[in-house]
């Protein structure tokens, strides 16, 4: 399982993602499966010749699928619903009605008898050679050819067909400033005497205008603020069987006085006109990161950064800068936030893995904790090197974190986790902004060759198998969140 840096091209569109919970590599991913099966079979022609419809699932997707909602995402994949756009309160329905009528409409447009007990097959004691997370959908047409698939949630909500290494079409783009790693990033900043942002905003035209690029980021942040303002605004338990409470909506009430506010804006605006102890901004990171990640919980509408396990650390570190730091933040400073912490994205995908699957915890909040970091630190006015510096320092806090979901859902110990990763980004942003990179003894290049190492030595069951960590020392019937 060698892993090197390749000369992969991604965008920070890739890296950022709008989608739907709880899990990036366990619910996008495999609902991108389902569509890309579906659309390899209308471009055939066969579409409308599919008689009947099986799904088998491998490794970690088959351990906890059912925890992640794997088995829902694909269902809804093969309904042909759009993760970014549909309305995610209808999904209890959805699934509701497949069952009672065991029929399913292979994209809102051909229907077959499918009874999702028996067609959708988890197989927890098989594994595919290429990644933990596979699944095979296999089509039986009115001729009774068999046709099939075999699919991999590589982490993020990227997907991998078996038999096709080609990168996705964005990948293929010449871009001005190529950054293999980050020592290329590094030359490339010192030599054209450029910040993060800058060069990320030069290579981006690679792919899409500049109003694309600013009104996509925007988007982004837009879903962001969203997700956290519903978070913080929703009370109740969260499903799946381990009665979890919501904690962000008694912390937000607590913090901000039991007074309410009927908008996202009206409710930032607010948070920004308090001087806040130390004590109370430590639990607005923590009720940002909680809320983000309560949402993600619940099938809510999040950004994969760069998974949905770990989507509560960068728009907790976002709305610190913007609330709590005392800066005035305007659009261009939120897209500059956001087009470093996707390059830094980057250079884990190449080098190493955002997928729990293969790396543990490490792979998702330490990911995301190393991007946030370097995105506060350039935007409160760090160097280039500070900013790999700060990514660097909360990346290497992270080195082998696990990944042992109790009960095969994100929600303990996740959703802690996403507070503890937005806060350990902080304070690695304020240790780089004072420190000298030129006296760093480990770089961001070395720490990301050193998790891959520790990825490859960590023990199968702390890659999101629930067969090891908390999730078996804990019994579900006592957890208590």
């Amino acid at each position: 399982m060698q892993k090197i840096y390749t000369t992969e091209r991604i965008s920070v569109f890739d890296m950022l993602k709008i989608g739907v919970g709880p899990s990036s590599s366990h619910t996008l991913g495999p609902w991108r499966a389902a569509e890309r099966f579906l659309k390899e079979l209308n471009e055939q022609g066969i579409l409308q010749e599919v008689r009947t419809l099986k799904v088998y699932l491998y490794g970690s997707l088959a351990k906890t699928g059912v925890g992640h909602g794997t088995d829902i995402a694909v269902l809804l994949g093969l309904c042909g619903e759009d993760p970014e756009i549909m309305d995610t309160s209808t999904i209890n329905d959805k699934i509701a009605a497949i069952k009672e009528h065991k029929t399913l409409s292979l994209a809102g447009i051909h229907s077959i008898q499918f009874a999702p007990n028996e067609d959708v097959v988890f197989l927890k004691n098989e594994s595919l050679p290429y990644h933990a997370n596979a699944l095979r959908l296999s089509a039986l047409l009115k001729n009774d050819t068999l046709k099939e698939s075999i699919y991999y949630s590589v982490g993020g909500g990227f997907v991998v067909k078996e038999g096709q290494t080609e990168p996705p079409a964005t990948h293929k783009a010449t871009l001005p400033y190529p950054c293999d790693n980050p020592h290329d990033l590094r030359e490339h900043c010192e030599t054209h005497n450029l910040s993060i942002s800058e060069l990320v905003w030069q290579n981006e035209q690679a792919w899409r205008t500049p109003e694309e690029i600013k009104s996509g980021l925007l988007r982004i942040w837009q879903t962001m603020k969203n997700c956290a303002y519903r978070g913080a605004h929703t009370s109740g338990t969260l499903p799946g069987g381990l009665n979890v409470a919501r904690r962000a909506a008694k912390l937000n009430e607590s913090l901000l006085r039991k007074r309410e506010y009927k908008t996202a804006n009206g409710w930032l605006s607010a948070i920004k006109k308090y001087k806040y102890s130390f004590d109370d901004t430590l639990k607005w990171i923590s009720c940002f990161a909680f809320a983000v990640n309560e949402e993600n919980a619940a099938f809510g509408r999040v950004v994969t950064a760069p998974t949905n396990g770990a989507a509560g650390v960068i728009p907790a570190v976002l709305l610190y800068y913007i609330c709590l730091s005392r800066h005035k933040v305007t659009d261009d400073d939120i897209v500059k936030f956001l087009c470093v912490a996707g390059e830094i994205g980057t250079f884990f995908k190449k080098g190493a893995t955002i997928s729990a699957a293969m790396g543990g915890c490490q792979a998702e909040i330490g990911v995301s904790s190393a991007m946030a970091a370097a995105a506060l630190t350039e935007c409160m006015g760090g160097t280039p090197q500070q900013a790999l510096m700060a990514a660097e320092i909360a990346m290497e806090h992270h080195l082998g974190l696990t990944c042992d979901p109790i009960g095969g859902l994100v929600q303990v110990p996740c959703i802690e986790r996403n507070s503890m990763g937005a806060i350990k980004a902080i304070n690695a942003s304020k240790i780089a902004l004072v420190g000298d990179p030129s006296l760093a003894k480990v770089s961001l290049h070395d720490v990301i060759k050193t998790m891959w190492a520790t990825a490859k030595d960590m023990h199968h069951n702390y890659k999101e198998t629930s067969e090891g960590g908390l999730a078996v020392h804990i019994p579900v019937s006592v957890v208590e969140c």
